[in-house]
């Protein structure tokens, strides 16, 4: 997890967008870029995404860029079939993914870090509940039971909520299965266990928090940058304690739902990336690249893991 080879930042991340480190390397254009640029994958990602291409637009004017975000396990059919340059994911590439690249190029894809995010548990802004456990997540999210529960939660009443609210039924919302939400989701919050049948699953993560902030009834699961007027960001009991989606939390991994977001790229090896897909990655990597995380709401890479990564792609 994130726990490892990571330092605090210090902002939180459920009030403010957290800030990009100054120290990083500033973005300058270069020579020699045009052409078609390409990502195809993660929803999670579609707008900090975007943000990228229109700052990689802005220094070459003449570069075309194009953003489909469909969900993460688009990514993968499209860097194999060399429809996109980059695929981005809000997990990581599964076995079975890498193996099916591997058989196409003889050599793995090369994933690069490109940003921290906490996925956050959203009740409608009406909602009494102050905090959930990780037990109680899967009781109401799964259907197996697989992280410690004895039954299933149907009620509000199950988790103490009183009076009216006692009898009042909870409506699931969540991601497709096509998203790496929904894969991130699976594996941590419900101990790689099965969604139950009546999660209402969304075709994006706004989705998800308009339909909670639409229902007073509702509960769903989704990045905690998607936060929006009419839904509450619950914090999560850790052994006691309330702990919320702050940078620090995050980073540290003491708030047990974070992960990176990734963009992976088909890089042979020993040989240097294309012109193009080199500068875009830069961009990302940068403190302009960087300040465009903190600004949609996730947490930038702490400059050790940036200047690693640059390393290691020769950049």
């Amino acid at each position: 997890m994130l726990k490892r080879a990571l330092t605090l930042i210090g902002l939180l991340l459920v009030a403010a967008p957290a800030a990009a480190d100054d120290h990083l390397p500033l973005y300058h254009r270069v020579d020699n870029v045009s052409g078609n640029l390409s990502t195809v994958g993660s929803d999670t990602l579609a707008n900090l995404v975007t943000q990228w291409g229109v700052l990689f637009k802005k220094h070459y004017p003449s570069v075309n860029v194009q953003i489909q975000t469909s969900g993460s396990s688009t990514a993968v059919p499209a860097l194999i079939e060399a429809t996109a340059q980059f695929g981005t994911m809000s997990r990581e590439m599964r076995p079975r993914e890498i193996e099916l690249f591997e058989r196409r190029y003889g050599y793995p894809p090369t994933a690069i870090k490109v940003a921290i995010d906490a996925m956050a548990i959203f009740v409608h802004q009406d909602n009494p509940l102050d905090a959930l456990n990780m037990v109680q997540v899967d009781a109401l999210f799964s259907q197996t039971l697989r992280c410690g529960a004895n039954e299933r939660i149907e009620k509000w009443g199950q988790l103490g909520l009183p009076g009216s609210w006692k009898k009042r039924n909870i409506q699931l919302f969540g991601r497709n299965s096509v998203s790496g939400t929904y894969g991130f989701f699976k594996d941590e919050a419900l101990c790689d266990g099965d969604f139950r049948a009546d999660v209402n699953e969304q075709p994006g993560s706004a989705s998800v928090v308009q339909s909670v902030s639409s229902s007073l009834n509702a509960i769903g699961y989704a990045g905690v940058g998607y936060r929006t007027a009419g839904a509450k960001v619950l914090p999560l009991d850790v052994e006691g304690e309330h702990v919320y989606a702050t940078v620090d939390n995050v980073i540290s991994g003491v708030y047990p739902l974070s992960r990176y977001l990734y963009v992976y790229v088909n890089k042979v090896p020993d040989k240097p990336l294309a012109n193009m897909e080199a500068e875009f990655i830069k961009l990302i990597l940068s403190r302009q690249g960087q300040a465009l995380v903190g600004a949609e709401g996730f947490v930038p890479l702490p400059d050790g893991i940036i200047d690693e990564q640059l390393k290691e792609l020769g950049l």
